[in-house]
This record gives C-alpha cells, sequence and structure tokens, in this order.
C-alpha cells in the first residue's frame, strides 16, 4: 500500500481525537484505543471501514444527545452524559477489528470479512441507536422474551419506535458497505446481522442481566 495513502487516515484520526475529548465524547484513554483499532480497521477494509467506525460514531452520539432532558426525567441519561470510555469503545469495535485481521491475513476472503465487520458495526449502531432513541421517542414498550408490557429503560425492553430506528441505522451502514464492495446479498446480510445482533442484545438484557440485579 502507498504510504501517502496513509496521511489523510493520520490527518482523519488526530482530529477525531482531539474533537471527541474536547467535546466530551470519548475519554483520553477511549479516544487513544479509538485511534489504534481505527488503524487495524483501515488495515483490512481500508477507508471504507473506518468510515463505517465513523458514522457509527457519529450516529451513537447523536442519539444519546436526542431529548436528554427526557431521559433525564426518567433515570436513563448516562451518568458520564454520553462520554464513552475505553471498555465501550472495546466492546462496540472488538468484533470489527478482528474482522479486519481476519481481512488481512485471508485477503481471498476480502468481501466475506468486509460484510462481517461491517455487520459488527451494524449491530452495534443499531443496539445504541434503538435503545437511545426508543427512550426518547418511544410510546409503548415491551419485554422482547413475554412481548408484555413493561418498563422504559429496563434491560431487555424493546419498543416500536427504537426498533425501527435501530434497522435504520443498520441500514445506513450497509450502504456505506455496498457503496464500496456493491449492492448484493452482502446489503441484506449486514441488516439482517445488525438487527440480529441487537435483538440478541435485548434477549441478553432481558434474561442474565436481570438476574445478576
Amino acid at each position: 500500500m502507498n504510504v501517502l495513502n496513509i496521511w489523510p487516515l493520520v490527518v482523519l484520526l488526530a482530529a477525531g481525537m482531539l474533537y471527541s475529548i474536547k467535546a466530551g465524547k470519548l475519554t483520553i484513554m477511549a479516544a487513544i484505543t479509538g485511534a489504534l483499532l481505527a488503524v487495524i480497521i483501515f488495515a483490512g477494509t481500508s477507508y471504507n471501514g473506518v468510515l463505517q467506525m465513523t458514522v457509527f460514531f457519529i450516529m451513537g452520539s447523536m442519539a444519546t444527545g436526542v431529548r436528554l432532558n427526557k431521559k433525564k426525567q426518567y433515570g436513563l441519561a448516562e451518568e458520564n452524559k454520553g462520554r464513552r470510555t475505553t471498555s465501550q469503545v472495546l466492546a462496540n469495535t472488538a468484533i470489527a477489528s478482528v474482522a479486519s485481521l481476519w481481512a488481512c491475513l485471508q485477503p481471498h476472503q476480502q468481501l466475506a470479512a468486509s460484510v462481517a465487520l461491517a455487520s459488527a458495526f451494524a449491530a452495534a449502531a443499531a443496539d445504541t441507536v434503538s435503545s437511545e432513541l426508543g427512550n426518547a421517542f418511544g410510546t409503548a414498550f415491551y419485554n422482547i422474551i413475554s412481548l408484555k408490557k413493561d418498563v422504559r429503560g429496563k434491560d431487555g425492553v424493546i419498543s416500536l419506535q427504537g426498533t425501527l430506528a435501530g434497522l435504520a441505522a443498520s441500514g445506513i451502514i450497509a450502504l456505506i458497505h455496498s457503496m464500496h464492495y456493491g449492492f448484493s446479498a452482502g446489503f441484506i446480510a449486514i441488516v439482517l446481522g445488525g438487527t440480529v445482533g441487537n435483538f440478541t442484545d435485548s434477549v441478553v438484557g432481558a434474561t442474565l442481566e436481570r438476574q445478576q440485579k
């Protein structure tokens, strides 16, 4: 790879780190971790993968800030005011980073690895956006296991508004992937992967996480 192609990435990451820290979106260590993971993602999927990561971060940050006062009234606003920590960055990008390493080690499986990476970002985006916008705009909330009405913001609780928002977030990530790799079955696979990942997280919340509280 031409070394000159890396310089735009360096500038992008430096600007992103400075903005994220100054705007209170990431802690210092989280920003550093995110930049390092972005380099790994770039190595396997070039700028398309980095764009997916960037758009995911933007969507998550925007969704977190929507109707913040209303979320505070329900006790659902994050205690750190939306500032992501290192553990949160790792949780949202670890699988995508592994998929990028797969692309690096198995170049002939580039397309499959890129779909896996996009599906990971789609799931993370759907999870964050559905939760945040669901809590902000939802009108009725249901337990994902029993489908009975439940309390806003509790683990494993979903809403129609949040579910649709999550589906849209997955679609945006799939669209970015398709801009580089073309529109194919991969688009549907990414949207489905993001939706399944989002619902799986809700099922875990309704079962394991509730049992631990």
